[in-house]
């Protein structure tokens, strides 16, 4: 009898072993099953996803209470306790509601980590397909302007440079990331925000200030992170789009994405491609453009392989080939015209990564390299319309090639902690090297950049409501360069360490209300940056911008704090943030206008430390959701950047002319903003009024051929966009999309442009493009 209960008690044991418990049900939005939506147990094993259908089987082997998160992309996240001894044979039914002002969307710029936006510590505002539509935005310059304390601006009327503002500084002081990866180069940065579409991207990530504590130098003001389309399902969509600016130049847009992902979700590859093809654009009539001819083909792919559930590889390849041209004649050969610039770039970027996760999913490992190549062919110069034997000679030799390289590698080490407390460390080396000459005007910059970084951060979580990260970054940086513009030579051979410390808090005053602070060092070492490979024409000649000597490394110190407070009110979603920021500048590399000119004619502008700045205002945003029927979005800044002393602009170099100094930041409004109305009139028409405000500012112009300058004052410009769509399903795997409006409705347009041959070709601000009507469509197998 004892070997009996002995048998009985062991084979109980043996069957409590084996015990698994099935959660199973179906999630929705009360309209609709939910496909793919990620359910897992936090800081366990247990997970799955729901099948096509929204079903969905979650197989647990021990007893007990268990929080289960059920998260969608374009869905508020939903967390629920179950415990086994409740579970019976009906299955659970499962209600998310949709995230209709994309507040809880996964980010990955906050921390270096896959993170909810909404739970981040650091605020990341995220601008995605749903905002490019509504703006017709074809490209990522034209949407970055529907963020606060974001503001993309256009500097030359011959070649259309633009660069992003991010809380008042200038292009050169935003680390631009390609899928995370700082490969985005001084030279890409030059026209590469006009380059890569919008129809190529799952998104664009933006974090306001920051330092360089986690990508590097050139992060002071923030970080812009481009992320391309992921294969998440078998899909396929051709769009295309006319544009006519001022209602008679032809803006021409077509676009193709491709998904395949395998029915065990372990592989898939999105293909995705683009081909513009704009007419230029003459605002004054005076035979000149302001708006260039541009050419764009786009072509890329993105792939993923899980070899199993633990591991990932990850493959993205983009190839752009654009061709630009600005000035007159355009049917001419560059050096038969009075002023041309034309370019002609090819880019390929590429990337990959692997990531490694143990068993336990709480230790995550990944390698990564990134590349990018570009080969440009460029001419700025003219004249060779014959004003002289020896300007036709010049106009000739104004040909330029340029090629840039930058490779980027290293690894990342994320560990979480029983407590949810993240350690993340890791190291990369980024390698640029740029050359760039034009024979005619005797210009060379032959740069090499050498950077070793290491990365900590720790994300401290004591309690549910409070967080702090603490993180640094140690760079060496080396920087070997020869400048040359003429008869003037510079030279910079720099090997500096640096480091970088950030901390970053954030507390839940209530379940609605977070509050979060921090502060952050950043550094920019001397070397060309973007504004330096650009080359503008003032007097019919070009205009270079050269390093001065001894350039001393600058710094940055930055200050944020905000209130971001969220609720639902039943079915009304809000969203309410304030954030304060304030950033000081040592050694700002500023430019100066020398007031010389070259023996071949060229206008020289130096780099030179300035005496100190800083920049502090206040940005805000605001977005109201009563139904999925209205969207309501309105984001602001006030701000100002000054110098703490004087700033010397112009060099006078003649007894008629005088030194020109300012307190301020030229180009640079106090206030500006946007806001983003959606509306549904049925479920198959949708209105979208979208619009920017950019306030007064002090713009430079030159008016003398020694570039001799004249500050303005611009007028505030308002630019209203409206759009309508209306979606066809003829069956449920094929949609057509119908789409027509006008950007910049009431022509808020520059009205005073340089005219001529020698007009100053960097007076240019406000809107980009004037009145512009546009209609389109696409179609393909999903609901837009």
């Amino acid at each position: 009898m004892r070997i009996y209960y002995t048998l009985l008690f062991l084979f109980s044991l043996g069957y409590t072993a084996s015990a698994q418990y099935e959660i199973k049900g179906v999630v929705t939005d009360e309209q609709e099953k939910i496909p793919y939506v990620n359910i897992y147990i936090p800081n366990s094993s247990y997970g799955t996803y729901t099948d096509e259908e929204g079903n969905f089987s979650l197989t647990i082997k021990e007893e007990g209470l268990y929080t289960i998160v059920f998260q969608a992309i374009g869905f508020q996240s939903l967390t629920k306790k179950i415990h086994t001894k409740d579970l019976d044979e009906k299955p659970l039914n499962i209600n998310l509601k949709k995230d209709l002002l994309g507040l809880e969307q996964v980010v990955v710029s906050a921390t270096r980590n896959r993170v909810n936006a909404k739970k981040a510590p650091v605020v990341v505002n995220i601008l995605g397909e749903k905002l490019f539509n509504a703006t017709q935005s074809i490209a990522v310059a034209e949407s970055l302007n529907y963020q606060p304390g974001v503001r993309v601006e256009t500097n030359c009327q011959n070649c259309g440079f633009t660069q992003v503002r991010l809380n008042g500084l200038d292009g050169s002081y935003t680390q631009v990331l390609i899928n995370s990866r700082a490969v985005f180069s001084a030279l890409n940065s030059v026209y590469g925000l006009e380059q890569i579409p919008t129809s190529i991207l799952d998104r664009i990530e933006v974090v306001r200030s920051g330092g360089s504590a986690l990508y590097g130098s050139n992060a002071i003001a923030g970080t812009v992170n481009i992320i391309t389309k992921d294969p998440v399902l078998n899909s396929w969509e051709v769009g295309g789009n006319l544009g006519l600016i001022d209602g008679k130049v032809a803006d021409r847009t077509t676009n193709v994405n491709a998904s395949v992902v395998s029915e065990d979700l372990k592989s898939g590859v999105t293909v995705f491609g683009m081909n513009r093809n704009r007419d230029a654009y003459d605002a004054d009539n005076d035979g000149f453009s302001e708006i260039t001819e541009l050419t764009n083909t786009t072509m890329g792919a993105k792939a993923f392989f899980k070899p199993n559930e633990l591991n990932k590889l990850s493959i993205d390849l983009t190839a752009i080939d654009e061709y630009r041209r600005g000035g007159n004649k355009l049917d001419l050969a560059p050096h038969q015209t009075d002023i041309t610039e034309q370019l002609d770039h090819n880019t390929f970027l590429g990337g990959i990564t692997y990531d490694i996760t143990n068993k336990k999913e709480n230790n995550k490992f990944s390698i990564y390299a990134s590349g990018q190549h570009t080969d440009r062919k460029s001419y700025y110069g003219g004249l060779g319309g014959g004003r002289t034997s020896a300007d036709s000679i010049l106009a000739a030799n104004a040909y330029g090639n340029t090629k840039d390289l930058a490779v980027l590698g290293g690894g990342q080490f994320t560990h979480q902690f029983k407590n949810n407390d993240i350690l993340t460390a890791g190291a990369e080396y980024k390698y640029n090297n740029t050359e760039d000459a034009i024979a005619g005007y005797n210009r060379v910059i032959d740069q090499e950049v050498n950077a070793l970084g290491a990365f900590a951060q720790y994300e401290w979580k004591p309690s549910e409501k409070f967080t702090a990260l603490l993180g640094a970054r140690l760079d060496n940086i080396n920087v070997t360069g020869s400048y040359q513009v003429g008869n003037v030579q510079r030279s910079v051979d720099i090997d500096q360490t640096a480091f970088s410390p950030r901390i970053t808090l954030m507390y839940d005053v209530n379940e609605n209300l977070k509050f979060r602070g921090g502060y952050a060092r950043g550094f920019r070492a001397p070397q060309a940056f973007n504004e330096d490979l650009h080359v503008s024409s003032v007097g019919g000649e070009p205009q270079f911008v050269i390093l001065s000597e001894n350039l001393d490394t600058e710094y940055s110190n930055a200050f944020t704090a905000s209130l971001n407070f969220t609720k639902n009110y039943n079915k009304v979603q809000t969203n309410f943030l304030i954030e304060g920021f304030y950033t000081t500048l040592e050694n700002p590399f500023t430019p100066v206008s020398t007031g010389a000119t070259l023996a071949n004619g060229s206008i020289l502008e130096e780099i030179r430390n300035g005496e100190g700045a800083y920049v502090a205002g206040t940005n805000f945003e605001l977005g109201i959701s009563p139904s999925e029927r209205f969207i309501f979005q309105l984001g602001g800044t006030l701000q100002q950047a000054k110098y703490n002393e004087p700033q010397l602009l112009y060099e006078a170099t003649t007894p008629e002319e005088s030194n020109i100094l300012i307190d301020k930041f030229v180009r640079n409004p106090n206030t500006y903003g946007y806001f983003n109305t959606n509306y549904k009139l049925t479920e198959a028409t949708t209105i979208d009024l979208t619009g920017t405000y950019t306030g007064s500012m002090t713009v430079p112009r030159v008016i003398s051929d020694t570039g001799f300058l004249q500050l303005n004052k611009t007028d505030a410009f308002f630019n209203m966009n409206f759009k309508l769509s209306h979606h066809i399903d003829f069956t449920d795997t094929f949609h057509i999309t119908l789409h027509a409006g006008v950007q910049n409705i009431f022509n808020s347009y520059q009205d005073d442009f340089d005219t001529g041959a020698t007009r100053d070709s960097d007076y240019i601000y406000g809107p980009s493009q004037p009145r512009t009507f546009f209609f389109g469509l696409k179609f393909g197998n999903l609901h837009n």
